[in-house]
C-alpha cells in the first residue's frame, strides 16, 4: 500500500462540503440515503442512513468487509434495485438535481449511464454473449443520444484506444476476449456517453495482480484526461490507495469515517478503519500485522449503540448504549466514533 498518495489541494474541506450550494465544484451530494430489503427472516438494513459529498474530477475508494453494504450503495445511486425493496429513501444530488425525485423512467432516460455510468464485478456476466463487443459498447449512444450505428461505432472505437483496447476488437464476441480485455470493453462501454460520475464496482477482483495494475493504470490516465469522478468499491486496499483522493469506510450498513487518502490510508480514526488498514502489509514499513476478532452484526437485527462495539478493543459503556455521531477530526476527517466526540 502506497505510504502517501498524491491529491487535489483545491478540494473543499470535507465537513463544509454537505453546506456549500451546488454547482460550485460538488458533484455529487448524498443525504439520509436508506436501502433496506424484505427477507424471510425480517428487514435487512444494508444501506442505513448514508450522507457524503464529493467534488468534481476525485476519485472516492469504499472500503469494508463483505456485506458492509458497498455494492448495494453503488445500486442505490443508480437505482438498479431489486424486487425486495422495503425502504428506499433519502437525497440524491447529481450535478445539482436530486435525482430521487425523478420517475424511473425519467431517470433512466436522463441519468443513468448519461450522468452517471457503472462498471459491474462480472464483466462476462455484464456482456451478451451472441453480439459483438462493439455493438454492445455503441448502444448506449443509440439509445440516449439516438446515434446512427456508424457514427456510434466510430465514438465507440475512440473509447476503446482510451481505455488500451485494439479497433479489430469491436468486432469480437466477449468470449474471444481475456478478462483484462472484457474488464476494458465494460470500461468503454460506462464511458462512451461522456457521463461526469462512474461507479466501480470490484472491477479487478477475478484478474491476476499484472491485469490489476494495468486497469488501475488505464483509470488513472482516464480520469486525468477525460476529468470524470470516481466511486471504487474494493476489497483491495493496496491497489486502491494508488487511484483514491479520499477513502469512505463503511461497516454494517453505515458510513463510520470519510477521510483524504493522504491521511485515510496511514492514519485512520476509526477503530475498524484502523483495523482494516493494519491487516495489510506495505513496501516501505516493516509493520506487525493485525487482525479484526468477530464477525459483523445482523443487519436485520442491528445493536442500538455502536454497530462495531462487539468488536471494538476500545469500546466502554456509552458505545453499547447510545448510537454515535459525525465528529471533525484534525485533518477534516468525518469519523462516526464516541472516541473522537467532542468534550
Amino acid at each position: 500500500m502506497s505510504d502517501q498518495v498524491a491529491t487535489d489541494k483545491t478540494h473543499t474541506p470535507l465537513a463544509q462540503r454537505e453546506d456549500r450550494p451546488m454547482g460550485q465544484g460538488t458533484l455529487l451530494r448524498v443525504k439520509d440515503l436508506t436501502l433496506h430489503f424484505r427477507t424471510t427472516r425480517g428487514v435487512l438494513q444494508a444501506v442505513d442512513k448514508v450522507s457524503f459529498a464529493m467534488d468534481r474530477r476525485r476519485s472516492i475508494t469504499v472500503l469494508g468487509e463483505s456485506g458492509c453494504g458497498k455494492t448495494s450503495l453503488a445500486r442505490a445511486l443508480l437505482r438498479l434495485l431489486p424486487r425486495n425493496v422495503h425502504a428506499y429513501s433519502g437525497e440524491v444530488h447529481i450535478d445539482g438535481t436530486d435525482v430521487m425525485k425523478m420517475s424511473d423512467e425519467w431517470f433512466r432516460q436522463k441519468v443513468r449511464w448519461t450522468k452517471a455510468s457503472m462498471v459491474s464485478q462480472a464483466a462476462m456476466n455484464a456482456l451478451n454473449p451472441v453480439l459483438k463487443v462493439g455493438d454492445q459498447v455503441a448502444e448506449p449512444l443509440r439509445v440516449h443520444h439516438r446515434m446512427g450505428k456508424d457514427e456510434a461505432l466510430a465514438r465507440a472505437r475512440e473509447v476503446f484506444r482510451i481505455v488500451g483496447v485494439p479497433d479489430d476488437f469491436l468486432h469480437r464476441y466477449a468470449f474471444e476476449l481475456s478478462g483484462g480485455m472484457r474488464q476494458r470493453a465494460i470500461l468503454a462501454m460506462a464511458l462512451v456517453t461522456s457521463p461526469q460520475l462512474i461507479l466501480l464496482d470490484e472491477p479487478t477482483s477475478a484478474l491476476d495482480m499484472l491485469t490489476q495494475a494495468n486497469i488501475f493504470n488505464a483509470l488513472k490516465d482516464i480520469k486525468n484526461q477525460l476529468e470524470v469522478g470516481f466511486i471504487l468499491i474494493t476489497h483491495d486496499i493496496s491497489t486502491s490507495s494508488d487511484l483514491a483522493d479520499e477513502v469512505l469506510v463503511m461497516y454494517a450498513g453505515q458510513l463510520v469515517e470519510h477521510s483524504l487518502s493522504t491521511t485515510g490510508y496511514t492514519k485512520p480514526l476509526h477503530p475498524y478503519a484502523h483495523g482494516l488498514m493494519s491487516s495489510v502489509p506495505t513496501l516501505r514499513e516493516d509493520k506487525k500485522l493485525e487482525f479484526i476478532p468477530g464477525q459483523p452484526p445482523s443487519l436485520i437485527n442491528p445493536p442500538t449503540g455502536c454497530r462495531f462495539a462487539a468488536r471494538c478493543p476500545r469500546r466502554f459503556d456509552r458505545c453499547d448504549q447510545e448510537p454515535p455521531t459525525f465528529t471533525v477530526g484534525t485533518h477534516g476527517e468525518l469519523v462516526k466514533c464516541w472516541l473522537h466526540a467532542k468534550g
